[in-house]
């Protein structure tokens, strides 16, 4: 019997016992929309690292045996979804695996997660940054910030920056290989904008209101709608307005019940509501 008669999508992250972000986010996502979700863990947090206090154990050394033995079982992925890589050595790695296991029936999803505000995160060395670039040359869809745009295409970084630069970070990025790419959260007043390109189709600006502060995991979730959506066919900027819809709700949900920051967006109360087209 074979491993591959259902969907699988491989998600590369770590796992974060709570604070809902990573894997832990991912996972019951993709699984609501109808697809198998395989963890590639790249570390193990107890909470989060935006709490004051953390357990960590750094997964890399046993993450090419981990792989080899996918290889073993001859498995197969419709999709292939990346998130934070705390090292030179993970993207390398994450990099072969892309090499080992994409095929022309897989769609890689990239969250190049390197920084915000303008800067890349301490951890990030700009060997990091080198190798994340030709990291982004696999991506079929690119879902980063304004600040990891930058970043990814040496273009100066402005929270007020205009259409006409926004257009020339996508297209900058289109030519590294991604033939999809949102910017996320860019910040318009008391709105928030996602810029989606797609080749061959017209830019599209999708927007919702403001809703409090930021929370952990919020990007997660959206990656993880987004790549689901892609291994089940659905249009992209539909699958991008999805995503901001139903993060918005949350956020609403997870104010009215007073959830803590850290502790991301009670996004359980919503899951029996994403669909898989």
């Amino acid at each position: 019997m074979s491993h591959n008669n259902q969907k699988k999508i491989a998600v590369v992250n770590d796992i974060s016992g709570f604070g809902r972000c990573s894997i832990a986010v991912s996972l019951p996502i993709i699984s609501a929309m109808k697809i198998q979700c395989c963890p590639l863990p790249t570390s193990i947090f107890s909470n989060h690292s935006g709490f004051e206090e953390f357990f960590f154990d750094d997964y890399t050394d046993r993450m090419q045996i981990y792989i080899d033995n996918w290889k073993k079982l001859d498995l197969q992925f419709n999709g292939i979804a990346t998130g934070f890589l705390g090292s030179e050595k993970q993207i390398e790695i994450v990099g072969r695996f892309l090499k080992d296991f994409k095929n022309d029936n897989t769609t890689v999803i990239i969250d190049p997660v390197m920084g915000d505000y303008g800067k890349p995160y301490a951890t990030y060395t700009k060997e990091m940054c080198y190798e994340m670039k030709k990291l982004v040359s696999h991506a079929d869809i690119l879902t980063p910030n304004l600040t990891e745009a930058c970043i990814l295409t040496d273009m100066d970084y402005s929270e007020t920056i205009g259409r006409k630069e926004l257009e020339k970070i996508v297209y900058l990025l289109s030519e590294q290989g991604p033939e999809k790419i949102v910017i996320t959260g860019l910040q318009r007043g008391d709105m928030v904008t996602n810029f989606v390109y797609e080749k061959g189709k017209d830019i599209k600006e999708i927007s919702t209101k403001k809703i409090g502060k930021e929370r952990s995991g919020t990007g997660d979730i959206f990656a993880s709608i987004i790549a689901a959506d892609a291994v089940n066919g659905v249009d992209f900027a539909k699958s991008v307005n999805k995503a901001t819809e139903f993060i918005s709700k949350c956020i609403v949900k997870s104010i009215e019940m007073r959830i803590p920051y850290t502790d991301g967006v009670c996004f359980e109360e919503f899951l029996t509501t994403l669909k898989s087209d």
